[in-house]
């Protein structure tokens, strides 16, 4: 009797957190450049918006899921479509679908903002127990979705608009380091750019 032999392929994939958060990194530089009125107008986000924000964290989201990493899988996924939709209002706001729906209502957008915060939030805790570098991202982020969420419902409008443009463009900041990080521990094959060990309390 002939036995058949099992056969096991392994398939490598590349960690995508380098073009993950290079994405989160352009598209908030960008984004906190109007916020801090360093730049005018929308038309310009749109671009890294759809493209960095949403697709190249969509993408990065995609290899996670490979990876079976369900936090890099569930960040990358929820931002990248965070930015597109985002992105769909700010076409909106700008008349793209007509007039009707150019009226809008921005609290509805800080709702949405708060959902987003909601989630940041228990992220932030998963972030512990990734690298301290992810971990202070998920912090400004943070801050960033109390910013918007407030200035949305016009309370303290000056404060908690700075408050979000600042927290962006810091976001900004660590995403270009940890993306760096990334690529370039990885290619070097030791720590040339420290991102900082798990916390340790939720996981030994």
């Amino acid at each position: 009797m002939s036995q058949v032999k099992a056969q096991e392929v392994k398939i490598t994939t590349a960690d995508p957190s380098a073009i993950g958060l290079f994405g989160l990194a352009m598209v908030t530089l960008v984004a906190s450049s109007q916020k801090l009125g360093l730049t005018d107008g929308l038309a310009f986000i749109l671009p890294w918006a759809i493209f960095l924000g949403g697709l190249a964290q969509l993408f990065a989201a995609i290899q996670d899921g490979k990876h079976n990493n369900t936090f890099g899988m569930t960040a990358f996924g929820a931002f990248g479509l965070f930015w597109f939709g985002v992105a769909a209002s700010w076409l909106m706001q700008l008349g793209v679908f007509g007039e009707e729906l150019a009226v809008v209502d921005g609290r509805q957008l800080g709702m949405a903002f708060i959902g987003y915060l909601i989630f940041s939030l228990f992220m932030t805790v998963g972030a512990m127990e990734t690298n301290k570098v992810l971990f202070i991202i998920f912090v400004l982020i943070d801050f960033l979705f109390i910013g918007l969420s407030l200035s949305s419902f016009n309370v303290m409008y000056h404060v908690t608009h700075l408050l979000a443009a600042f927290s962006e463009l810091l976001i900004a900041i660590m995403s270009f380091y940890g993306s760096a990080a990334a690529v370039l521990n990885t290619h070097f094959g030791r720590e040339v750019l420290p991102i900082g060990k798990p916390f340790g309390i939720f996981k030994k």
